[in-house]
């Protein structure tokens, strides 16, 4: 069904709130501040509105490095074998260098879930590693909050037509579109101050769990046993978040967590995925853990199991855990009952860990530790951070006190406080 003020499927009125969230809410862009920002082609109608309203901001230069699947797809089918290993580290040099002057970051994601399904998982592999060591000088100054970034999301028509199989493509178009504006809250009347009510909610959240100071967090559900340690000295995260350059950014939207950094090597139990989690164009089913000392010493997967296993070895740091995240069952994203298959979104339909990669901002006075420090404090070093989703209406989780006591944090798959 086609907007009824353009032969578009996509509504245009809620993608130019979209748009303005993104650079307002999202970023804060400051006057002054470039912009850079990486797009699939089809996500041009909003890469274009999104340059208007940050040079609108008083934005210096917006840059946009665009994908396109037809020219990923064909590196697979033609390229040379050694090609896999390596990565435009030129590019990513210079984005490191761009976000050491201040550039702002922003991320469309659109991508078509399945796009690397049928391809060589060892190519994928390869080519994913190469590109993680090449990415890292530019990823750290995310990971680290230097700079202020931002993610959101435009509808791909493969990806809408995975969603929703049974609808014509401009109607599953219009259709992803609808829930990715809701899930953003640019169908309200007033995006900008549903934001600011909805980080308040989140913060109260926050700050409650900074104010416990837990040891450690058990989950049970069905299939799922696990003690996460967390981090010495860490502190919650969520919502709006002040980025070491001064600006208060949104870093997802949308967002319904609260997150910290779990202690890399005090992990132990079983765990079991509630979702699939869709990974560079392979959708990984069914997937169950057992850690000991933080180690993921068991995996198995139903589907993807393989290219799953490929990933964990990316490095050392890659089968340990580097975020623990609570989002309850009753999140609107949840509540829509769509799988999205991407994380930006299923990540918030239920709690959540990440394997890889911590965020140094989990960390009191995170800005001011060096590498060994935060690795001495429990803190993950990983090229990867793969979140992955544990959450459901049947799960129970407890904080455990520095002193041993067992406090209600979430029952049944919701805040129990």
């Amino acid at each position: 069904m086609s907007d009824s003020r353009s032969n578009a499927p996509v509504n245009e009125e809620k993608l130019d709130k979209l748009a303005q969230v993104a650079v307002h809410t999202g970023l804060g862009l400051e006057a002054g501040q470039d912009l850079l920002i990486t797009a699939p082609l089809t996500a041009l109608p909003l890469v274009r509105k999104i340059t208007e309203h940050a040079y609108k901001a008083g934005a210096g230069l917006v840059t946009t490095i665009y994908s396109d699947e037809e020219a990923t797809l064909a590196r697979y089918k033609h390229a040379n074998d050694d090609a896999f290993d390596h990565a435009a580290d030129w590019l990513y040099e210079g984005m490191a260098k761009a976000f050491g002057s201040n550039t702002a970051r922003l991320a469309i994601s659109g991508d078509n879930p399945m796009m690397l399904a049928e391809q060589d998982p060892e190519k994928v592999s390869r080519a994913n590693r190469a590109n993680s060591k090449a990415y890292k000088p530019a990823i750290k100054k995310i990971t680290g909050f230097e700079i202020n970034w931002n993610i959101v999301s435009y509808p791909n028509p493969k990806w809408a037509k995975l969603v929703f199989p049974d609808l014509g493509e401009d109607e599953a178009i219009a259709k992803l579109a609808d829930a990715i504006f809701a899930a953003s809250r640019v169908d309200q009347a007033d995006p900008v101050a549903a934001w600011s009510q909805h980080n308040a909610d989140i913060h109260a959240r926050r700050d409650w769990l900074n104010q416990m100071k837990f040891r450690d967090l058990h989950f049970q559900a069905p299939g799922t046993d696990l003690i996460v340690g967390l981090a010495d000295n860490h502190e919650w995260a969520g919502g709006a978040s002040l980025a070491k350059n001064g600006i208060t950014c949104n870093p997802n939207i949308p967002t319904e967590e609260v997150f910290t950094t779990p202690h890399a090597r005090r992990v132990n139990g079983t765990v079991r995925a509630t979702k699939p989690l869709a990974h560079n164009g392979s959708v990984i089913e069914n997937i169950e853990m057992v850690f000991k000392d933080g180690v993921a010493v068991e995996v198995r997967a139903s589907k993807g199991e393989n290219v799953w296993n490929k990933v964990l070895d990316t490095d050392e740091g890659g089968r340990r855990l580097g975020e623990v995240a609570l989002v309850p069952h009753s999140s609107p994203i949840s509540q829509s009952g769509v799988l999205f298959y991407n994380t930006l979104f299923d990540e918030n339909a239920a709690c959540h860990i990440a394997m890889g990669q911590c965020y140094t901002e989990c960390f009191v006075d995170g800005d001011k530790l060096t590498e060994d420090e935060v690795t001495e404090k429990g803190g993950n070093s990983s090229l990867i951070h793969i979140d992955w989703m544990i959450g459901s209406d049947e799960m129970d989780i407890d904080g455990i006190t520095q002193d041993g006591e067992r406090v209600p944090v979430f029952r049944k798959g919701e805040w129990a406080n």
